[in-house]
């Protein structure tokens, strides 16, 4: 891997197969800033990922451990290779395409998707207790006064 100039970014970049390593603070930095996304897409223009092959797990070039593969954004069917700590591996064109989705709203998309699913998960709770029956309550020893306790002990004692 060689190291190629993006804009203001640096990243690394395979002369044979033209997948990328971006490490995790310019990835974020890509993420936000439109200049950040403007030159990705200058420097690899029209570039498309190629059709499905074989799942590889790569190890991160950091630390050597196996990363995780996401579906970036939960919805941009773009699969990466993420190493939480160090970065992310992204093959041919995965990295334009995202820089697409992100500035075709696919992030709002994926936050509204999110806040969805926790309403209907939150809403399923609430239907699952309500069904169930409600637990016997416990008695709450700790606020029992001295006098309670004598009481009892009396009519124990009465008994």
């Amino acid at each position: 891997m060689q190291e190629v100039q993006v804009g203001d970014t640096a990243m690394l970049e395979c002369g044979q197969c033209h997948a990328v390593w971006v490490d995790a603070a310019t990835f974020e930095q890509i993420c936000a800033n439109a200049e950040a996304q403007a030159a990705v897409l200058h420097q690899w223009p029209g570039q498309t990922r190629p059709a499905g092959g074989e799942v590889r797990y790569r190890k991160c070039v950091a630390c050597g451990t196996i990363m995780n593969r996401l579906n970036f954004g939960r919805l941009s069917g773009h699969i990466v290779d993420v190493c939480r700590g160090h970065g992310t591996f992204l093959d041919a064109g995965e990295l334009h395409g995202i820089v697409r989705f992100m500035q075709g709203g696919g992030l709002d998309r994926a936050r509204q998707r999110q806040i969805e699913d926790l309403k209907e998960q939150e809403q399923r709770l609430r239907q699952a207790q309500m069904a169930r029956p409600a637990p016997a309550t416990e008695f709450d020893f700790d606020s029992w006064t001295r006098k309670d306790l004598q009481g009892l002990l009396d009519q124990l004692r009465r008994s």
